[in-house]
């Protein structure tokens, strides 16, 4: 970064422009993850969520007789497992898998893969000669997302301003199942009032479901804490950096210290794809 001695003020450099010009152009194969876990249309739920969260991945690849199908997700698990009073250990895979696949190919660039995640209103697979060879999902993008005018706008044009909470002593199944309904992937733990940690989709995944563990504890005994938080006037681009620096995939927004909104990463990505 290069400073002005008259003024003290701080410009991007030529390497800093020319750096985020190549990610402006970097393609899908650049960023897919590329150690695609498969799983068939017979596998019950509750072992396709098992694998997910050993995994720590939000998906699975739909494989039948060797051919790609169908994708399932740790949201298909919430909305149409949880939140329908199913059974995962008696749902199976095919019976709430989302098809057909949406495709792209590793050579199209990341703003046009972020376009068709959008439209498509799916992770995407990528294909390469009739092969599935990675997949890309928001998180995916938000770690690659340039500094350009299109995010530099505000987080609020596209945040969700109706922040749904849960106190620390609600039991996990009452709470999953409040989440599948709403189709939100995520929830804020308040005590006395006052956030203090989130309860997210891939929390029940890795510290439950792949572990085996009962679903009837208080939700509080597995939130994370503490909370993290920023500004609700950050820049998409900021708030991109922040998710993707701690590994979070929702980041609340905040104002005079109260929580105003939450944005996610697929938020990210359609202000980053417009």
């Amino acid at each position: 970064m290069g400073v002005s001695g008259k003024t003290g003020i701080a410009f991007p450099s030529v390497v800093d422009r020319a750096y985020q010009e190549y990610k402006k152009h970097r393609k899908v194969a650049d960023i897919m993850s590329t150690g695609v876990v498969i799983t068939t249309p017979r596998t019950s739920m509750v072992d396709a969520a098992r694998i997910m969260g050993e995994r720590r991945i939000g998906s699975l690849i739909v494989v039948r007789y060797g051919t790609p199908i169908a994708i399932v997700t740790e949201r298909d698990l919430l909305s149409k497992v949880f939140a329908a009073g199913l059974d995962p250990n008696e749902t199976a895979v095919e019976d709430v898998m989302s098809f057909p696949l949406v495709r792209v190919c590793p050579g199209i660039e990341i703003r046009e893969a972020a376009r068709t995640m959008i439209r498509k209103k799916g992770r995407l697979t990528v294909f390469e000669c009739g092969q599935i060879c990675g997949v890309i999902t928001a998180s995916d993008l938000i770690r690659e997302m340039p500094e350009a005018a299109e995010t530099s706008l505000p987080v609020e044009d596209y945040m969700t301003r109706d922040v749904i909470s849960v106190r620390p002593e609600e039991k996990i199944t009452d709470v999953v199942h409040l989440m599948g309904t709403e189709r939100i992937g995520s929830v804020i733990v308040t005590r006395d009032g006052s956030p203090q940690g989130i309860f997210t989709e891939r929390d029940l995944l890795t510290t439950l479901l792949a572990r085996g563990e009962s679903l009837d504890i208080p939700v509080g005994d597995v939130a994370r804490f503490p909370l993290i938080t920023a500004p609700a006037g950050i820049s998409i681009h900021k708030a991109a950096f922040t998710m993707a620096k701690n590994h979070i995939r929702r980041l609340p927004l905040v104002r005079r210290k109260k929580i105003v909104g939450i944005i996610t990463a697929r938020d990210l990505v359609e202000a980053y794809a417009k």
